[in-house]
């Protein structure tokens, strides 16, 4: 699969759990931000959704989405084959777990990446890309590449939740936080996704957005812009040992029915009960992955 599928991909995915109505307006700068891309590939994507008849476009105003997000899945199933099979992704797996097991050297060039997955020059760039915009790895001056060894040990994993645990909490008491009832059912959504099957099924790409989006839509809730430029960072840069922590699914399940439980508390403005039960889930989840310490190491 191409880089364009795989946006292609994405915003399909995203146009569903938003529940996106027909005529929505689709701005490529909104789409990102959320997808965490330039706009240079995302307007790409939508060119190829328009050609589908997917989204039309409209002068100086953009795209606009032609069908309710229900209709997509009948109408457009072609348009979106699991992103598992994408080269790129395949790649970015088997890069983290070489530089997790020490097997890689924390310094490269695009060359040695290239050779040892089997890649085009295309596909390496696009491969460092997103790993330069995750933030564990830059570019060297004037050569080559070098890994960030910040997100290389288990308890690189372990702080940042702990940073989490002092912040988010305090972000739901926030007095400028106001919560739209449309992210709250968008988060439900997911939430349902996952317990009818998708913690089995989803890629660990896919359940490591859905643990962000959650997050982030609370935090951003907030309107404290601190907070939520905080908690984009650490979620940027802790991605690769999230992946790993993914080979235990077995408490999803129980984090699900926190998640369900915060929103509920949310929806009746109890907002300090949602913050400590926010902070006893985040608790939860640095115990859980303190006792898999096995996997992270």
């Amino acid at each position: 699969m191409s880089a364009q599928t795989n946006t292609v991909n994405k915003i399909l995915e995203l146009i569903k759990e938003e529940r996106l109505p027909e005529g929505a307006h689709l701005t490529a700068q909104k789409l990102a931000d959320r997808l965490r891309l330039s706009r240079s590939p995302v307007n790409d994507a939508l060119g190829i959704l328009e050609r589908h008849g997917v989204v039309t476009r409209k002068p100086n105003r953009g795209y606009f989405l032609c069908h309710d997000a229900d209709a997509l899945p009948d109408a457009h199933a072609g348009l979106a084959p699991p992103s598992v099979d994408d080269i790129v992704t395949q790649s970015y797996f088997r890069l983290a777990d070489d530089l997790l097991r020490g097997e890689l050297p924390m310094q490269c060039s695009e060359a040695q990446l290239r050779v040892r997955y089997a890649l085009t020059n295309a596909q390496t760039q696009a491969l460092l890309a997103r790993i330069s915009q995750e933030g564990w790895a830059d570019r060297r001056p004037g050569y080559g590449w070098e890994f960030s060894s910040m997100m290389t040990t288990p308890d690189s994993l372990l702080q940042s939740y702990r940073l989490r645990l002092a912040l988010e909490p305090a972000a739901l008491l926030e007095p400028t936080f106001r919560i739209d009832k449309h992210v709250l059912a968008r988060c439900r959504a997911a939430e349902k996704h996952l317990l009818d099957g998708g913690i089995d099924t989803d890629t660990a790409d896919q359940l490591h957005e859905r643990g962000v989006r959650f997050h982030e839509s609370l935090v951003e809730a907030s309107g404290n812009p601190f907070f939520i430029d905080t908690i984009k960072r650490v979620n940027r840069v802790r991605r690769l040992l999230s992946y790993r922590s993914m080979q235990d699914r077995s408490r999803y399940k129980q984090h699900c029915d926190q998640h369900l439980a915060i929103l509920d508390l949310l929806e009746r403005e109890r907002n300090e009960a949602a913050a400590e039960a926010l902070a006893g889930h985040l608790r939860s989840t640095l115990d859980n992955l303190a006792r898999i310490r096995g996997i992270l190491a």
